[in-house]
């Protein structure tokens, strides 16, 4: 295995420097999302919505420039879609505002500090935009923006998306089955997992300058069988329009049963393989993150329990749900010993 560099100690990234009685604590929370002194004063803050709809989180001129689709205007004609209604949240959740969800992102790529992401990444240019399609596959190729956005039927369905830092929230994606996209690109009979790598790019990703330890650009890897199941979404757009860019424009995949750095972002290519493919997290700090990474309160993090998550959207703590919450479709796939 190729030796990576690690940062040394003071230099810990976000999600692993916070402590579980830090991190469950309120106060400590909305002051992480910037919601600041008034937020803890008048706790209906956190979540209230002004009356022509926008989020109180964030002023209205800075919500605008958040949420903008990285493409602009194009493709504007696919949205929004139709929701699909067998995708629901479920329980007591509501939707995240998209204020928040738009302000509190891990994307490294740009920065460790989740409020800042937006900033850094607004106006990338993601456009024109190829996907190397390669491995075993029946005919190694290169994607472009009309295969990825144009080519299938786009629906919107509600997920629940849970951070492995124990942060939860619930939002509208927009994309198609992940399922649709492997069969077009005819993986072989003898290919048993799919890897996906995320763009690089040093000069236009500030964070990946100023942590030159990690092993750039980003990887995952799910089984093919995962990859299939019908949960798991190329996502295209968010909230009703094309994606913003921290959120990984122009797609990004979103395995709802997994914590969410499985879901990766700005996706530059796609390789299928027949052995299981090393993955960023796991390589670096096999201890903590493994090649699975359901989301399984029974199973805690090495330095911190997993029973609980806060939903960044209403401040409330409540228990984790086994697959966070989609048991009932994805258990039949594992026997549940996967790490």
């Amino acid at each position: 295995m190729t030796a990576f560099h690690i940062p040394p100690p003071w230099r810990l990234p976000e999600r692993e420097a916070t402590a579980e009685d830090v991190y469950l604590n309120r106060r400590q929370v909305l002051r992480a999302l910037g919601l600041g002194t008034l937020a803890l004063s008048v706790p209906q803050l956190a979540c209230a919505r002004q009356s022509d709809g926008r989020s109180a989180a964030a002023p209205a001129a800075d919500e605008a420039a958040m949420v903008k689709p990285a493409l602009g205007s194009s493709y504007a004609d696919r949205f929004p879609a139709p929701r699909n209604p067998a995708y629901a949240l479920g329980d007591d959740r509501t939707v995240t505002p998209e204020a928040l969800s738009a302000r509190y992102n891990n994307f490294y790529e740009f920065t460790t500090t989740k409020q800042k992401v937006w900033e850094l990444a607004q106006g990338y240019a993601v456009e024109p935009w190829t996907v190397e399609v390669r491995g075993l596959v029946k005919k190694p190729r290169t994607l472009d923006l009309d295969d990825l956005l144009g080519r299938f039927p786009l629906e919107e369905r509600l997920y629940r998306f849970r951070c492995v830092e124990r942060w939860a929230a619930q939002m509208p994606w927009t994309g198609y089955p992940l399922r649709l996209l492997i069969d077009y690109l005819e993986p072989l009979s003898s290919a048993r997992y799919v890897r996906f790598v995320t763009a690089l790019d040093r000069d236009g990703m500030p964070g990946i300058k100023e942590q030159p330890w990690y092993p750039w650009p980003y990887f995952e890897g799910l089984r093919l069988d995962e990859a299939r199941h019908e949960l798991a979404l190329v996502v295209v757009g968010s909230y009703g329009h094309a994606l913003p860019m921290q959120h990984g424009a122009p797609w990004r995949v979103i395995v709802p049963w997994k914590y969410g750095y499985k879901s990766p972002k700005s996706i530059a290519a796609i390789e299928f393989t027949k052995k299981r493919p090393g993955t960023f997290w796991n390589q670096l700090q096999p201890r903590e993150y493994g090649f699975y990474s359901n989301v399984d309160p029974r199973k805690p993090h090495p330095r911190w329990s997993q029973r609980w998550e806060t939903d960044i959207g209403t401040q409330k703590t409540r228990e984790t749900l086994l697959y966070n919450g989609y048991a009932e479709q994805v258990a039949d796939l594992y026997s549940g010993d996967e790490v």
